[in-house]
């Protein structure tokens, strides 16, 4: 089979760029469209809420664990160029445990100076990276009374409130449903949200390259359900029937399937598989 004439990435501009090198040295037109932009939180608020949480997480024993949701929760939570990170002092306190949905996630992690022994994850075969299948691996962890802090992003509906319990479903289902576990195990669970997702800023270019890729037989890569999202509200009343998709999760899929994509097929998000994905498309 013949692999698609062009593979939209629809990550944020810096996590799309390394996907689309990638995909590049496998011999595929990767192109770069992104369907996320991600930024700080400014309000004095937040950065009061997230300046004591991480003053908590030093503190022995106040959390069993800090649930980091993405590499962007990691970077945006620890400031890399901080006097603590520089000096390589411990971001959180040794006995709490930093988990992860994924080795994206754990990457980001050591980048910072986390000790591989402090993080807890699915596998790197894992069938799928994910909340679920982190709980699959911490569960035991878990007692009575135990507190559990959840790092995550927020989009603007609910960027106005520091302490909001959770982010829109479309982007934190899984999270939700940690959340869930963990209390039904007896915990505690904070949340703090350290970045915004916000629509991107297309240029006229890149819309009119959304607008191609919608009959064209392009490709469009989704790693989550909000960037289908987004797309839609970028370009409302485009008909999406000609579509083809390739989702890293089912509820991706579904999403895709529920915006009228013709085509939608699933992968593992790992890049071998993605790779595999793609040269299958009929």
């Amino acid at each position: 089979m013949t692999a698609p004439r062009r593979i939209l990435v629809t990550r944020p501009a810096h996590d799309a760029q390394p996907w689309v090198q990638a995909l590049r040295e496998q011999g595929l037109n990767a192109v770069a469209l992104p369907l996320m932009a991600i930024g700080p939180r400014a309000a004095p608020a937040v950065q009061q809420a997230l300046a004591a949480a991480r003053d908590a997480t030093l503190v022995p024993g106040h959390y069993r664990a800090v649930m980091f949701v993405s590499g962007n929760a990691a970077q945006y939570f620890f400031k890399p160029d901080s006097p603590k990170a520089l000096s390589h002092q411990a971001l959180i306190a040794p006995e709490t445990r930093a988990w992860t949905p994924g080795p994206g996630t754990a990457s980001a992690l050591l980048s910072l100076g986390m000790p591989a022994s402090q993080i807890d994850g699915p596998a790197p075969d894992a069938a799928q990276f994910e909340s679920e299948t982190l709980w699959q691996q911490v569960h035991t962890q878990i007692r009575p009374g135990d507190r559990v802090l959840i790092v995550r992003g927020d989009s603007p509906a609910t960027s106005g409130n520091p302490s909001a319990p959770a982010p829109p479903a479309t982007s934190g289902a899984g999270r939700d449903w940690l959340a869930t576990r963990l209390r039904e195990a007896g915990a505690e669970v904070e949340f703090v949200a350290v970045y915004e997702r916000q629509l991107p800023r297309w240029s006229s270019e890149q819309a009119h390259l959304a607008q191609q890729a919608a009959v064209d037989g392009s490709l469009w890569l989704f790693s989550s359900s909000e960037a289908v999202a987004n797309l839609q509200q970028l370009l409302p009343n485009q008909d999406w029937h000609q579509g083809r998709a390739l989702a890293t999760h089912e509820r991706i899929a579904s999403k895709a399937s529920s915006a009228g994509f013709g085509l939608v097929l699933q992968s593992r998000p790992e890049l071998h598989a993605v790779v595999a994905s793609i040269e299958s498309v009929p």
